[in-house]
């Protein structure tokens, strides 16, 4: 197959930065737009389950709709990471920034005017390929426009930010469902991704340079091909089977994504041989950083996302909470998380490993102390009763997150920047897919009998030890990680020339 450049939409070129802006400045703008749309898209990721009660009502959605809904938005940004991430290396990480902001907000205008659960689905779809293109772009700009000392605080920043927005969502969306200010109902958490699209693309285009990889790079069509056949596959089934019944089909799709993946492997290092353009360069696993990381992003990642979904459910359907007091309830797990992470900032370069797994354990003990709270309670749970569990899971959430990016993406070559990114982000969006499959196979499996509160919190106290199970797996791949950033090896004088230039006024 003939290999070539991919065409991305084009994008006017930016005004030149204004005269006078110090460096410093320039880069710390550009890297509070990416922020923001980072922010943004795991605000959308967890900002949807409390409104799955009132999508269910409203349109008629059937659980296998919900499901998708959250599994949709994962599968289209599962299988679209990696080209993502390579494309802003090859054509400019500004250019494919600004596509994925335009076509995310455009889905999430559509998401906003679904009228049943297969367009919402189909909106959802699309919004997490667009995002695809976004989130790459975001560690990939770090790796380009910080020399490799300067990375920490900036990473550290983004996963204090990542870990707030994941928590910030429910609450967010419970204020805007129950409050319903634009008298549109839970259609407002989708509205509300509108004005902040658009501010974003104004702002981007202003102030984002356009790097790319300084070394001539060629899209890689059919590592591009086998790298979504084999995500899709592996991914599609988690998401449907349960659903579905499990049919052979869905079966016959598992067994077949190992042997696909295991063709992009192959072709992967062969493209690395001939001309030094892979997807997804295979060298970037012998970093011991990036791979243990990667690891640790899957495992808790899943174990996160699977939780607070079920817990969404639980208290809405089972329990008749209101969205917004669902949202309420995770407040203390917010609060922590945002402790956290201040207080890991300044002790992630030396002690990032300990707080990982420090980390993954408090949020294990975390979610093991609140489903014996909610198993104690029954139907007289409130609000209050799971103030200190989640408290001390959403602090051990802070302390990992922040040390986590710097351990996993620190040492990566600014060439490999945008693909280490998609790789990255990738392992996330799987295990957050796997996540939400278990536990939804796990608790909808057991609410056959219906939504009385002691089926679901039966449903729930299983779903719970499988979540808690995740983050114990995530805890035992932290142990793996190299001991903090400042032991791991120096990145070659060269990238410090390449990452300077990329911050100069002609990168505009």
């Amino acid at each position: 197959m003939p290999e070539h450049r991919t065409p991305v939409p084009a994008v006017p070129p930016a005004p030149a930065e204004p005269a006078g802006i110090p460096v410093h400045r320039r880069r710390a703008l550009a890297m509070v737009v990416l922020i923001v749309a980072s922010f943004m898209d795991l605000l959308d990721t967890t900002i949807v389950n409390v409104g799955l009660p009132a999508i269910q009502k409203d349109i008629h959605a059937t659980p296998g709709h919900l499901e998708w809904v959250v599994g949709g938005y994962t599968l289209a940004f599962a299988v679209v990471l990696i080209t993502g991430g390579r494309l802003g290396d090859i054509v400019g990480r500004r250019t494919v920034f600004l596509t994925g902001v335009a076509g995310f907000t455009l889905a999430s205008l559509g998401a906003s005017l679904a009228h049943n659960g297969d367009t919402l689905v189909a909106a959802r779809v699309v919004q997490g390929a667009f995002a695809a293109l976004m989130v790459p772009q975001v560690l990939a700009s770090v790796q380009a426009l910080y020399k490799p000392r300067e990375r920490a605080a900036v990473l550290g920043i983004i996963g204090a930010v990542s870990g707030l927005a994941a928590v910030a969502g429910p609450l967010l969306g419970g204020w805007l469902v129950s409050v319903d200010a634009f008298s549109i109902g839970w259609r407002s958490i989708f509205v509300i991704n509108l004005p902040i699209g658009l501010a974003l693309l104004a702002a981007a285009w202003r102030l984002v340079p356009d790097t790319r990889s300084a070394h001539p790079l060629r899209l890689d069509i059919p590592g591009l091909l086998l790298a979504s056949a084999g995500l899709f596959l592996l991914v599609f089934p988690l998401v449907e089977g349960r659903e579905a019944g499990w049919p052979g089909w869905i079966r016959a799709m598992l067994a077949a994504s190992p042997l696909v993946l295991a063709a992009f492997v192959v072709n992967q290092r062969r493209r690395m041989r001939r001309d030094g353009s892979p997807l997804a360069p295979m060298h970037l696993f012998a970093d011991r950083g990036f791979t243990s990381g990667s690891i640790v992003q899957l495992c808790f990642s899943g174990a996160m996302a699977g939780f607070f979904l079920i817990l969404a459910l639980y208290l809405q359907i089972g329990l008749h909470f209101s969205a917004i007091a669902s949202g309420l309830t995770l407040l203390p797990f917010t609060a922590g998380a945002f402790l956290g992470s201040a207080a890991s900032v300044p002790l992630a370069p030396r002690a990032g490993k300990p707080l990982v797994i420090a980390g993954a354990l408090m949020q294990t003990g975390g979610i093991l102390w609140a489903r014996h709270v909610i198993d104690a309670q029954g139907a007289g749970l409130s609000g209050w009763d799971l103030l200190w569990p989640l408290a001390l899971a959403g602090l051990g959430l802070g302390f990992l997150v922040v040390p986590l990016v710097d351990l996993a993406l620190a040492t990566v070559d600014v060439r490999d920047a945008g693909a280490a990114s998609g790789v990255y982000s990738t392992f996330q969006q799987f295990g957050a897919a796997l996540g939400v499959a278990v536990t939804g196979v796990v608790f909808f499996g057991r609410t056959h009998d219906g939504y009385e509160p002691s089926v679901m919190k039966t449903a729930l106290l299983v779903g719970a030890l499988v979540c808690a199970a995740g983050y114990l797996l995530a805890a035992v791949a932290g142990l793996f990680l190299p001991a903090s950033r400042l032991a791991q090896h120096e990145i070659p004088q060269e990238e410090d020339e390449e990452t300077a230039a990329a911050v100069q006024p002609a990168a505009h």
